[in-house]
């Protein structure tokens, strides 16, 4: 079989890597924090030339560097993805108060099941593919969100690229509010944002505030290929429905001759949103596929609502081409 999976330390973490030896392509995973996605390596086979292998996350290179990251680089964010204005929130008439990590804005962000230590759930090898599958589990006790569920994530590598498919149940007794994003940083071998394009297949885009929380929406005009170059994106969309079919981002760079795809399932309760972001070092962006608009808790837009034991599932997937 094509496809290994090996650990080893990362610090004082154990480091999961799903190999494929024929290609070289690799993803790595930290279940220890967060469960998050530290190094993605894919192959690029060009007809004019040689395949290539190249890196697509931006990867701190030690545990100290993970643990003081303050991006949520690959980060899961769930039950919430994005701001709640001011940490609180109404649910079925009771007032909830969430902690507030991002005052400088003064909300809460992100959920918090960024960082915590998520099991190993399963594996999988097969001729086509291998995959591996973390579990966390909440118990109710987190302020200001006393519903208790079972989250998990299944990292998937095969010739379709890395997919990744979440799953979370409503272990409680009863109705639980509940959205799930993905925060990757995407690079093409570390070249420049400024010098790739970008393609969205937004139909809106959010119009946010000061404390980037949603005012209204207006059509996103800016269709086709898109220059990054001086382009600073911080931005929330509504992605077109696409009869179901997902959507994708692409991310090109024409000096490498690289199309990085970034497919999101679409639909009732799936990834119908996105966030663009360019941090200020333009060396990765991120390209985040939501279930839900910013402050959803509270505006309600794509808020998955599910009864006990019900499970909310989706899927995004990463490729190069």
């Amino acid at each position: 079989m094509p496809f290994e999976i090996h650990h080893q330390p990362f610090g004082a973490f154990t480091e999961y890597s799903i190999h494929n030896i024929e290609t070289g392509e690799f993803v790595s995973l930290l279940p220890a924090h967060g469960a998050m996605v530290r190094q993605l390596v894919l192959r690029h086979q060009s007809s004019t030339q040689e395949s290539k292998l190249v890196s697509l996350i931006r990867a701190p290179q030690s545990q100290q560097a993970v643990l003081a990251d303050e991006t949520h680089a690959s980060a899961l964010l769930f039950p919430f993805p994005s701001r709640i204005r001011h940490g609180i929130y109404a649910f079925e008439g009771e007032m909830f108060t969430l902690p507030m990590n991002e005052a400088h804005h003064d909300n809460a962000i992100h959920g918090f099941v960024f960082g915590k230590a998520f099991e190993l759930f399963g594996q999988e090898i097969s001729e086509l593919e291998a995959s591996m599958t973390l579990r966390y589990l909440h118990d109710g006790s987190y302020p200001g969100y006393p519903f208790p569920f079972e989250f998990r994530i299944r990292y998937t590598l095969s010739s379709a690229g890395l997919t990744v498919a979440y799953e979370a149940q409503n272990t409680g007794n009863r109705t639980a509010p509940v959205s799930f994003g993905w925060h990757p940083y995407f690079t093409l071998n570390e070249e420049p944002v400024d010098q790739l394009t970008i393609e969205l297949p937004a139909a809106k885009q959010v119009l946010l505030d000061d404390h980037l929380l949603p005012v209204g929406e207006a059509i996103f005009e800016q269709q086709g290929e898109l220059t990054l170059r001086d382009r600073v994106l911080d931005a929330v969309f509504i992605v077109e429905e696409n009869n179901g079919a997902g959507v994708t981002t692409v991310l090109r760079s024409a000096q490498q001759g690289l199309q990085l795809n970034v497919w999101q399932e679409t639909g009732p309760k799936k990834f119908n949103y996105l966030v663009v972001y360019t941090p200020v070092g333009r060396d990765n962006i991120a390209i985040e596929s939501l279930t839900s608009n910013v402050n959803a808790l509270n505006n309600g837009q794509g808020l998955i609502v599910l009864e006990p034991n019900e499970v909310a599932k989706g899927t995004i997937r990463v490729s190069l081409s």
